[in-house]
C-alpha cells in the first residue's frame, strides 16, 4: 500500500507540474498576441510611399545591386512583418543544441520587434519596444531566469532588429537615419542613427546582389562588447519580395565563429499586421 502511495503521489505531483507549465505557456502566449496588437497599433501610416530605382543613385554598387535583386521597381513601403520560424538554439555555447520554434513580429516604423521563442526547456523573450530593448527568459515557461534592460540591451536589440530588416527590406533604403558608405565591390557600412544611438553594420552580399552577412559589435549581456555576425541564405520570393528563409547568429571568440542560433523560416506576411 505504501508504495501504491507514492506512486500516486508522484503522479499528482509530474501531473500538477505539467499543468502549471501548460498554463504558464499560455498565458505567455495570450500576453504575447496582447502586446504584438499593441506594438502594430503604434505603426505610423503616413502618406503611401513606393520604391523606385531612381533612388538608388549614388549608393554603393553592392547596395544597389541588392535592391534591384529583392524589391520591384513601385514596390510600396513595408510596413511590418509577421513570421513564423523552426530551428535550433544554444543556451550556453559550450553546450549542445535544442530545438525550438518561435514568432517574430516587427515593424518600420519606428524601429520594433517582438520574437518570441519556445523549447522543451525555455521560454525566451527578445524585443525593442519604445526605444528599449529587453531580454527575457523563463524555465519551462513559468520560473524567470533572465531579465535584462538597460543601455547595452538598448543597443543589442536594436541591432537586432537592423539585421532583420532583410526581412523588410524597404526599412534598409536611405533615410534621415539610415545612411549606407561604400567599401568594395561586395560589401558596404550602413550606419543607424535613432534613440540616441548610432549604430553600424558592414555588410556582405554575394554576386547576385543578396546579402549573405553582416557584422557589427555587440553587447553579449551586460558588459562585454564582442564581434557578431549573421548569416543569411536560401533566399525566397514571398509576397513580390526577395527575402531570406534561413537565418544564422554567432559571436566571433578568439578568431573563432561560435554559432549560437539557426533559423529556418516556415511562414511570413506582411499584412495583416496581427498576431499569428
Amino acid at each position: 500500500m505504501k508504495t501504491t502511495t507514492k506512486v500516486w503521489l508522484t503522479a499528482a505531483t509530474l501531473g500538477a507540474a505539467g499543468a502549471a507549465v501548460l498554463v504558464s505557456r499560455a498565458l505567455a502566449a495570450r500576453q504575447l498576441r496582447q502586446d504584438v496588437r499593441d506594438l502594430f497599433a503604434g505603426v505610423i501610416d503616413a502618406a503611401p510611399r513606393h520604391y523606385h530605382e531612381a533612388q538608388l543613385i549614388g549608393l554603393p554598387a553592392p547596395v544597389q545591386r541588392y535592391f534591384r535583386r529583392v524589391l520591384p521597381d513601385g514596390q510600396p513601403y513595408l510596413r511590418g512583418v509577421r513570421l513564423r520560424h523552426t530551428g535550433q538554439f544554444k543556451t550556453d555555447l559550450d553546450k549542445g543544441w535544442v530545438d525550438i520554434a518561435g514568432e517574430q513580429y516587427i515593424m518600420a516604423d519606428p524601429p520594433a520587434f517582438i520574437w518570441q521563442g519556445t523549447s522543451r526547456q525555455f521560454t525566451a523573450r527578445d524585443e525593442f519596444v519604445d526605444g528599449h530593448g529587453r531580454l527575457r527568459v523563463r524555465l519551462l515557461g513559468a520560473v524567470p531566469i533572465v531579465d535584462g534592460t538597460g543601455p547595452h540591451f538598448d543597443q543589442g536589440e536594436l541591432l537586432r532588429w537592423l539585421s532583420e530588416c532583410a526581412f523588410l527590406p524597404t526599412a534598409l533604403l536611405p533615410s534621415e537615419r539610415l545612411q549606407w558608405s561604400a567599401i568594395d565591390e561586395h560589401s558596404a557600412r550602413l550606419t543607424l542613427t535613432y534613440g540616441g544611438q548610432t549604430l553600424q553594420y558592414l555588410f556582405s552580399f554575394d554576386h547576385q546582389g543578396e546579402l549573405v552577412q553582416c557584422e557589427t559589435q555587440r553587447y553579449q549581456g551586460e558588459n562585454q562588447l564582442l564581434p557578431w555576425r549573421g548569416r543569411f541564405s536560401d533566399y525566397q520570393q514571398l509576397h513580390g519580395v526577395r527575402v531570406p528563409t534561413l537565418l544564422e547568429g554567432m559571436w566571433v571568440l578568439d578568431g573563432q565563429e561560435r554559432p549560437y542560433a539557426r533559423f529556418t523560416v516556415q511562414e511570413l506576411h506582411y499584412e495583416p499586421l496581427e498576431p499569428f
